[in-house]
């Protein structure tokens, strides 16, 4: 059994467009799938929202609640409630996909460098696009150099801070990517032994399996936070006027 196969997507309705491949893959029905299911829990949790919330409401109000208080905290109640649907988005999408991809049969897709790449590219667009609209275009430059460095020193610092925001994309794309990818690759092989080894022996590839699926549990949440924080944290440093 070839093990990275199943990270390569399927084409299931090809299409071809002036030369441009716009085929629907096995990846991009898991991604539907995730953005259906992360859009019906918030419609079920808005649907009927009551005073005392039921678990899906509570749940939803849970993570928004610290969404605006811990990650958009350093931001004025305006600005917080203004980024808050944005890094919530991202959080319960990309937790959504992380858990989907578990299920047998389902692409998991956040262990594909194109989505988290898109993802990343998307954060820092708009993080670039928040801080050009709060301190203009030449503010955003002279934001990047700390006010009092002596002039002699802007040569220096001036590109190695380029280089820093524009890694930052690069580094939220391949962080989550690279922790998902080697989750369900180890769950793979926990599957390709008890397929070979079909006896008893078998139950110690299975006992690690389960262990190894709990800890993805936790890994898809864990993964999830850390993607958003450093969105929230990057949305931050970019409409505030400080540097």
């Amino acid at each position: 059994m070839e093990i990275l196969e199943h990270f390569v997507p399927e084409k299931i309705v090809p299409l071809n467009l002036s030369g441009i491949d716009l085929s629907i893959t096995n990846a991009v029905i898991s991604l539907w799938i995730g953005i259906a299911i992360a859009l019906l829990l918030v419609f079920l949790a808005c649907r009927r929202a009551k005073m005392v919330p039921g678990l899906i409401q509570n749940a939803i109000e849970a993570i928004l609640q610290f969404i605006q208080n811990e990650m958009l905290g350093g931001l004025p109640p305006t600005l917080q409630a203004q980024w808050t649907p944005f890094i919530f988005t991202i959080f319960f999408l990309i937790l959504t996909l992380n858990y989907l991809g578990l299920v047998p049969g389902t692409f998991a897709v956040t262990s594909n460098i194109n989505f988290t790449a898109t993802l990343a590219i998307i954060v820092f667009l708009t993080c670039l696009f928040a801080s050009f609209k709060t301190k203009g275009f030449f503010g955003y430059f002279k934001a990047l150099v700390p006010p009092g460095v002596p002039a002699f020193v802007v040569p220096i610092i001036f590109p190695v801070e380029i280089v820093s925001q524009l890694a930052r994309p690069f580094s939220l794309a391949v962080r989550l990517f690279a922790n998902l990818f080697a989750g369900h690759t180890i769950i793979l092989v926990f599957l390709s032994l008890i397929l070979m080894l079909k006896s008893y022996l078998s139950v110690l590839p299975l006992m690690g399996n389960v262990l190894i699926c709990g800890f993805e549990l936790f890994l898809g949440l864990i993964q999830a936070f850390i993607f958003t924080y450093l969105s929230a944290m990057y949305i931050t440093e970019a409409v505030s006027l400080e540097h």
